[in-house]
């Protein structure tokens, strides 16, 4: 019987396996986990889209397109209107200018050439009368000053400050003072029986021929270019309104077509009052504006152009009676030689003034338009015509040697050239008051034709605005 050994001896060297000595247990760190991700965030969407997403969803429903068509339909009206009184104000402002302020102003500045032009040529004739000048002609001579300086204060009132029309005022305003002290020394010298007072009253008038009437013709240009520019802003149609309330118009046939067809409804009162206001508007608009457009023209065709034409008439008229008298007191010292003929100065320009004269006499005869504006204008076209005989046989006397009866034929009582200017003028005087008045009936009634227009428009567009809010607002009630 064998017993197993309570111990286990050793293994025999060469059969044991070999182990390897235990490692103590090491602390081991745990694996880092990585942070939480957060989910990209969407950007951030303004105002705007959001409003638009509303609007897009609001509008996939009835109500929601019933607040848009209102909004829409009264924005028209208000547009409509707004730009209708903004157009409006624009030319009636322009209306009332022609009316008011470029056309008197453009009178004025004419009136301040012929009362330099008369001053000069009754300063000649005062001259020519030596002692004998009478007081009737010291009179006219001071009337004239005094008027063209009347004239001048009141143009530089209604000028615009550093325009070139205020500096030429400026400029007439310094030369006046000049002018009038040269020839108180002509008149002084003349009495005196001095020659040199022919020169005083020589370089008066060169001052005034050179500096002081081209001014005044440049400041009755400028006036003019004004006026012309003032009917350019008051006659043109306005067609953004008139366009913008055909739209609107439009705008608002198709809401109350839709709302027939949608709900069988004949009328929607609210629209009816839109569509009513917004017709009011543009018939106002179009009718009110096509007379003013007429009488404008009208006042223009039949006033402005007549106006212009006498204006350059009596310019002529006046010019053509200073170098009359400026030919007996120059007396043949200052000549001008057109080709191989020489000329007296004077009488040479007198003769291209009476031609002037005479076109622009014909021409206010071919604008004039009734018997009023016709007979003046007849009349001194016959003046004109005796005016040349005279002044022909006063030259052929003063050629001949025979001053004394040359100067009775020009400046005397009776049958002189005098007369023929005197008649003419007046005849020429006659004719512009009657333009004038024409002129202004045409104009006022241009003027009158827009009165309360641009009001009238933005109230009734306010009007129309809330009309058609309250016939959309009585639609989205049946949502509610």
């Amino acid at each position: 019987m064998t017993h197993t050994p309570n111990s286990t001896a050793p293994p025999p060297p060469g059969n044991a396996t070999s182990t390897l000595p235990a490692v103590p247990p090491q602390r081991t760190t745990p694996a880092p986990t990585p942070p939480p991700t957060t989910p990209p965030t969407a950007p951030r969407r303004t105002a705007f889209a959001e409003g638009v997403d509303r609007l897009r969803k609001a509008a996939t429903t009835e109500p929601g397109r019933l607040r848009v068509i209102g909004a829409v339909l009264a924005t028209l009206v208000v547009a409509f209107g707004a730009v209708t009184a903004w157009q409006m104000t624009d030319r009636a402002a322009a209306a009332d200018d022609v009316l008011t302020s470029s056309q008197p102003l453009t009178s004025d500045a004419a009136d301040i050439y012929r009362s330099l032009a008369d001053a000069n040529t009754t300063a000649s004739s005062g001259f020519l009368a030596g002692g004998q000048e009478t007081a009737a002609s010291r009179e006219r001579y001071e009337r004239d000053i005094r008027t063209a300086a009347a004239k001048l204060v009141n143009a530089a009132a209604n000028s615009d400050p550093g325009s070139p029309s205020a500096k030429t005022i400026a400029k007439l305003n310094r030369l006046l003072p000049e002018y009038k002290g040269l020839v108180e020394r002509a008149r002084t010298y003349n009495r005196q029986g001095y020659p040199v007072g022919g020169a005083y009253l020589r370089y008066a008038n060169e001052k005034m021929q050179e500096e002081m009437l081209p001014a005044a013709e440049d400041l009755y240009t400028k006036e003019n270019q004004r006026l012309r520019s003032d009917y350019a802003d008051a006659t043109p149609y306005p067609w953004p309104a008139m366009a913008l309330g055909v739209v609107t118009l439009a705008a608002l046939a198709w809401a109350q077509r839709r709302n027939y067809l949608r709900t069988n409804r004949v009328l929607n009162h609210g629209l009816v009052a839109a569509t009513a206001t917004a017709s009011v508007v543009l018939l106002w608009l179009t009718v009110g504006h096509t007379l003013a457009r007429s009488n404008l023209d009208d006042s223009y065709d039949h006033g402005v152009r007549s106006l212009n034409v006498l204006h350059d008439a009596r310019i002529a008229s006046l010019k053509a009676r200073g170098n009359e008298n400026l030919t007996l007191v120059a007396r043949g010292a200052e000549t001008k030689k057109v080709g191989d003929e020489t000329y007296d100065a004077y009488d040479f320009d007198f003769g291209r003034d009476m031609d002037t004269l005479a076109k622009g006499l014909a021409g206010a005869e071919r604008l004039a338009d009734d018997d009023d504006g016709a007979k003046p204008v007849t009349a001194a076209v016959g003046n004109m015509t005796e005016w040349k005989k005279r002044h022909e046989a006063a030259r052929e006397q003063d050629e001949n040697g025979n001053y004394q009866r040359a100067l009775d034929m020009v400046i005397g009582d009776k049958g002189a050239t005098g007369e023929c200017f005197d008649s003419v003028d007046k005849n020429l005087a006659t004719a512009l008051d009657h333009e004038e008045t024409e002129f202004r009936q045409a104009a006022g009634d241009g003027r009158d034709a827009l009165t309360g227009l641009p009001i009238g428009a933005a109230v009734l567009a306010v009007l129309g605005a809330a009309g058609a809010l309250l016939g959309i607002g009585r639609r989205l009630s049946e949502y509610r």
